[in-house]
């Protein structure tokens, strides 16, 4: 048996070839990205841990039912998240509830990708602006833009990977992440001026 330490030096391709044939191997899927898709499962706003295991299970589940119909031209990791989307997706359409959106620390760095109007440069740069303010921004967000943004500046996901994701054209990403960070950056510039006028 291979070792985890030979495992790390693998692609996601190979170890879905060597699964196919060994099955102890999807050990090593799971392992993989069981740590990525629970905090994605976190920043789509599934906040209780036990829902999120409850989510988490149902994925590798269907991830390992499907296997053998994965095409290897395409990216593993592309699938994988599709499916933990549409698990994500079900499980808000079966509990009847909107997401909470418990984005983890880190969501200044979807500054770095704001482009360099007057008024994104204005929020962009002011102190006022932390991370707690773009968290609480982005859940104002429709689920269409909010989705695309989290999977490009938390998932670091490429354009053609949340195409295959969210399974929509590439050139609609492109559009849906553009008109998110505007409508993101004017929520947090009136925040911005909101607060200024308390102080």
């Amino acid at each position: 048996m291979v070792g985890p330490e030979t495992t790390i030096e693998l692609s996601d391709s190979e170890i879905v070839r060597k699964t196919l044939t060994e099955r102890h191997f999807f050990e090593h899927i799971v392992q993989r990205y069981e740590d990525k898709l629970t905090r994605y499962l976190r920043r789509l706003g599934i906040a209780v841990h036990e829902d999120r295991q409850d989510i988490l299970q149902d994925i590798f589940i269907k991830i390992y039912k499907n296997l053998n119909g994965y095409d290897d031209r395409l990216s593993f990791s592309s699938w994988v998240y599709r499916i933990a989307h549409n698990e994500a997706i079900s499980w808000y359409r079966k509990k009847k509830v909107r997401p909470e959106g418990h984005l983890v620390p880190g969501a200044d760095e979807l500054f770095l990708y704001i482009p360099d109007s007057s008024l994104e440069r204005e929020v962009l740069f002011d102190q006022l602006i932390d991370a707690q303010s773009v968290r609480e921004a982005l859940q104002t967000l429709e689920t269409k833009y909010r989705d695309p943004i989290i999977l490009r500046f938390f998932e670091y996901k490429e354009y053609d990977e949340i195409s295959d994701i969210l399974k929509i054209p590439i050139g609609t990403v492109g559009t849906l992440i553009s008109r998110g960070k505007k409508k993101l950056a004017e929520t947090l510039h009136a925040k911005q001026q909101s607060n200024t006028k308390e102080l």
